[in-house]
């Protein structure tokens, strides 16, 4: 999986949690709550879709790195890249 191919999966996976922002330009640095009108429980619900998408295990302590576009590519990134699932 690319680093673009991870940004679009980012982006679904907000898009099921919220599908009212789909459409929405999505500044990459920006906090999702901030952004939008994004709680914790929709952020609960977006890191059980990444889960889900990825299979990947997304420890508690590790949920700030995932509160951006940026930052959730680049731990997908990281983390897939050490089970090399990841391409350039």
């Amino acid at each position: 999986m690319t680093p673009q191919a991870l940004a679009e999966l980012v982006k679904r996976t907000l898009y099921d949690v919220a599908p009212d922002l789909e459409g929405e330009a999505i500044d990459p640095d920006i906090r999702f709550n901030e952004q939008f009108e994004f709680d914790s429980m929709d952020f609960l619900n977006f890191i059980a879709g990444l889960h889900h998408a990825t299979a990947l295990e997304l420890p508690e302590r590790d949920y700030q790195r995932l509160t951006t576009l940026a930052s959730a590519v680049d731990y997908l990134t990281e983390k897939l890249t050490e089970q090399g699932k990841v391409r350039q």
